[in-house]
This record gives structure tokens, C-alpha cells and sequence, in this order.
């Protein structure tokens, strides 16, 4: 009888509700926030911007980014193509990313809770629970990219995993080595996510410090192997006219949507900075690091081709190939490293802001990272859409159709519409100035209602290449600049209008 009664207690709701703290600004009755909503007191703000340099050269030294440049390859795209969509990519993303920084080192509150002030009380939430959603899928690609790191250092050490039976269909997409590796991964992930946003920094450190010096090695591996005079320097695109320029398009729309994800919600690592100068770095550090790491991948797949007579867009195929166990080992640990820090930084701890907003009195950012890392990786079969270089492209395409509206909105309500003024208290007040029309801002609404569907049918196509759509699919191609700017174009016509009556 005492054993089912512990066991009714713990299945309670009641039992799993956080120690109630009094919020700074929340109502007094009902659950609006949590101690990880509130804004970071002063004390707890210690990210400096070495702090920011190491989070940025942490993310961008992953395997995403190296994916990202090389696929461009593979998709037709030579790299005097390629090098400046990256580049071009990631200075926009870089403004971007300071100026929704800077609100929240401003501030010192989370995106879901800033949010509140630009879309409204209640139509924030769409906004929380697609970024979410969109945590939960990249968590999922990162971590099928990890499980093939756990691959390669088990077969450098065991070579007779890469003879283990495979019992799952062709149509699955993955082996059963590569399922077994996946779970492994997972269990490395887990125990991570029991580490404080304020400790995590020494962990990007590390990351900084042990990755990009591995990768330059690959880098110089590949030269000497295969001179640029004779691999990169030679390698030319075979498109032209409109193809060319489309998929150019293409490669920056997947440029921007690699960390368009970040840029929105910035502000949830940007609260923890000693001050708002902090993360101005992020302006030099992120097109520098990343078109880096771009160029690296690019010589690389370049010399594989040579070398190997395929377009390796992806990293561990390359390394698979290699002869030398142990470097095959170290260089995919270093991959392995690189995963591990982005899926913390990108993707956990976002998703875990997010939850904290939708359900305050149950989950804080602890328990949001360990619920993301438990549905993650396992809801969203990643191996089913970065099977193909142009699948991972298409997927860098997709969710940029929504990031692109959220980042534009964002921005323009801050820095032109209140003009750097908000009311903080309010955006913990349900029924505050931030309540809008029913809990929605309609100027947010309207942009969401002109932004997407031009690209539906876009994202549908790219999701199922039979469907034919015609010349519509080409705003799709460039679907994030298009949302962006669709708010700035709201706003102006409805400031033009207004000064007319």
C-alpha cells in the first residue's frame, strides 16, 4: 500500500511544480514565471566578451558548417561561388544577431519573454513554440552527425564494427551500427544537460581551444595531398544564367538559415553579458570564424574529390576513407567535441528558455534541456533528411521561412517602432501594455499572414520533389531575406498611411 501511494505521488502534477520564488515583475496570483524567467540579477552576469568569443568559435567549428559549404559543392556551385554566400550569409546574420543581443544584454531577460512586446502576450507563443520545434529538429540533425563521429572512433579502434550485421531495411535510412551509435551518442549528451548556462562557458572554451587547431590539420592534410593548383584552384561550376544565379540565391538563403535559429533567440545568452559592449565582438567574430571554417570545408571536399573521386560533402564520409586509425580517431573526437558544444549552445538551452515559458510552474532551464535531449533526437528521424546533400540544403531552406518573419519583427519593434523603450514589468503582465489586441499585435499577425505562404509552396516542394510548383519556388530560394524584409515594408506603409490621415 506505501509503495502505491509513492507511486501516486510521484505521477502527481503537484509533486513536480518548482519551489515557488517571488517573481520580480510576475502577478502575484497565477504561474506567469520562474526564477530562470526573471531577469539575470546582477550577480549572475558573467559572460564577458571572451566569453563571447569562445561561444562563437565554439559553434561555428562544427560539423554543420563544414556540411553547409561542401554541399555547396556538391549541388554545382564552384567555391568562388560558395566562399562569398557564406560570407555575405553571415555578416547579415552577424547585424542581426547584435542587434537582437544587444536587447537582451540590454534588458537582461530571455527571448520568449521579450518576445512578448513585439507579437503580443498570447501570439508570442507561436513564436516560442516554433523556435522549440525547430531546437528539437536541429538537435536531432546535430546529434545524427555526432552518432557517425561515434562511428568512425569505434571503428578506428574496433575495425570489426564496421562488419556488424545490419538487420534494419534499406528504406530506414540508418544501420544498425549506426542506431547503436546513435544511442551512444545520446547517452553522452544527457549528463550534459545538468550543467548551469553560467558554467557551460568553460566547456565552450574548451571547445575553442582543442577543435579549430584539429581542423587546420585536416586543412593542411589536404593541401599536401592534393595542391590547390590541382583540386580547389581548378574546380569550376557548371552552372550558368538563371540556374546559377538561383542556387547562388539558394546557398545564401542556407547560409543565413544555419544560425538564423540563434538569431532570434540571442537574447538568451546575451542576458547572462556584464554589460551590452560584451557581445559587440559577435559583429567580427561570426563572419570571420564561420567563412573560415567554410573555406576549410571547401579545400577539403575540394581534395577529396581528387583523391577519393566523389564530392564528400560530408566530413565523416571523408574521414572514413582515411587509412590511419589513429588519426581517424582524434579527428573524429574533435567532431564529436564540436557537436556536443553546438547542441548544447544552439539547441538545448534554447529549447529549455522556450519551455520555461510555456510551462513555468513545472520547468525550469534544467529540466527544459533534459526533456529536449529526451524527444530530440528521437522524434524527428534525422536520418531521413540529411541523407542527400541537396536534403540538407532543403532543410537549411525550410525553417528559414519562419525565422525570417520572427527576426524582422523582432528588430523593427524594438529599434524603430518603441525605439530602444519597453516596459519591462509589462511583459510579465498578462494584462499589461503588451496585451495588444486580445494578446496579439496585429502588425506582427499581418507579417506572418504576408511572409509564409508566398513560401509554402516552396517548403512543400523541397519536402516532396514531385510536386511541381512552377516559378513560384524561386521566392522560396531566398525565403529568410524575404520574411526580414517584409516587416520593414509592413511598417512603412502603415507609418506612410497613418501620416495621410
Amino acid at each position: 500500500m506505501v509503495s502505491t501511494n509513492s507511486y501516486l505521488a510521484w505521477v502527481r502534477p503537484s509533486t513536480w511544480a518548482l519551489e515557488r520564488e517571488p517573481s520580480s515583475f510576475a502577478p502575484s496570483r497565477g504561474w506567469w514565471s520562474n526564477k530562470d524567467m526573471d531577469p539575470v540579477p546582477p550577480h549572475k552576469r558573467t559572460w564577458t566578451t571572451l566569453n563571447y568569443i569562445a561561444y562563437w568559435v565554439s559553434d561555428a567549428w562544427n560539423a554543420a558548417v563544414w556540411q553547409l559549404a561542401s554541399s555547396m559543392l556538391a549541388v554545382g556551385l564552384s567555391w568562388r561561388q560558395a566562399l562569398p554566400a557564406i560570407a555575405v550569409g553571415h555578416i547579415v546574420i552577424a547585424v542581426v544577431m547584435v542587434l537582437n543581443g544587444t536587447i537582451g544584454a540590454r534588458l537582461h531577460i530571455s527571448f520568449p519573454v521579450l518576445n512578448r512586446s513585439s507579437f503580443g502576450f498570447w501570439f508570442s507563443y507561436f513564436s516560442v513554440i516554433s523556435r522549440m520545434v525547430l531546437s528539437m529538429f536541429w538537435l536531432g540533425i546535430q546529434a545524427y552527425t555526432g552518432s557517425q563521429c561515434i562511428y568512425q572512433m569505434l571503428k578506428a579502434i574496433w575495425p570489426s564494427v564496421a562488419r556488424l550485421p545490419n538487420h534494419l531495411p534499406p528504406g530506414a535510412h540508418i544501420t544498425t551500427s549506426g542506431i547503436m551509435c546513435y544511442f551512444l551518442y545520446w547517452l553522452i549528451l544527457i549528463p550534459l544537460m545538468f550543467i548551469s548556462p553560467q558554467r557551460i562557458r568553460w566547456f565552450f572554451i574548451f571547445k575553442a581551444l582543442v577543435v579549430p587547431p584539429a581542423w587546420i590539420a585536416i586543412f593542411i592534410w589536404s593541401v599536401v595531398k592534393v595542391p590547390m593548383s590541382q583540386g580547389l584552384l581548378r574546380q569550376h561550376s557548371h552552372l550558368s544564367g538563371s540556374a546559377l544565379s538561383y542556387a547562388w540565391l539558394s546557398a545564401l538563403n542556407s547560409a543565413l538559415g544555419i544560425y538564423a535559429t540563434v538569431a532570434v533567440n540571442i537574447p538568451d545568452f546575451t542576458r547572462y553579458a556584464k554589460n551590452e559592449r560584451a557581445q559587440y565582438i559577435q559583429l567580427l567574430v561570426i563572419p570571420i570564424t564561420f567563412t573560415l571554417v567554410g573555406f576549410i570545408g571547401i579545400a577539403v571536399t575540394s581534395a577529396g574529390e581528387v583523391l577519393y573521386g566523389a564530392v564528400l560533402w560530408n566530413p565523416l564520409s571523408l574521414i572514413d576513407h582515411w587509412d590511419n586509425r589513429a588519426a581517424t580517431f582524434f579527428a573524429a573526437f574533435t567532431f564529436a567535441i564540436a557537436q556536443l558544444g553546438t547542441n548544447i549552445s544552439a539547441n538545448t538551452l534554447s529549447a529549455a528558455n522556450d519551455m520555461t515559458a510555456l510551462f513555468p510552474k513545472y520547468i525550469n532551464i534544467r529540466r527544459g534541456q533534459i526533456i529536449t535531449a529526451i524527444i530530440g533526437p528521437w522524434a524527428f528521424v534525422p536520418w531521413e533528411i540529411v541523407t542527400t546533400a541537396q536534403g540538407f540544403l532543403s532543410f537549411m531552406n525550410g525553417y528559414t521561412v519562419f525565422l525570417g518573419p520572427f527576426a524582422g519583427i523582432m528588430v523593427t519593434d524594438y529599434w524603430i517602432i518603441h525605439r530602444g523603450r519597453v516596459d519591462v514589468p509589462s511583459m510579465y503582465q498578462p494584462h499589461g501594455r503588451y496585451r495588444y489586441t486580445y494578446g496579439f499585435n496585429w502588425r506582427a499577425v499581418l507579417t506572418m499572414l504576408l511572409a509564409v505562404p508566398p513560401n509554402m509552396p516552396g517548403l512543400i516542394a523541397s519536402v516532396n520533389p514531385a510536386v511541381h510548383i512552377g516559378g513560384v519556388i524561386k521566392v522560396f530560394r531566398f525565403a529568410w531575406l524575404f520574411g526580414v524584409r517584409c516587416f520593414y515594408f509592413i511598417e512603412a506603409m502603415m507609418t506612410w498611411l497613418w501620416a495621410m490621415h
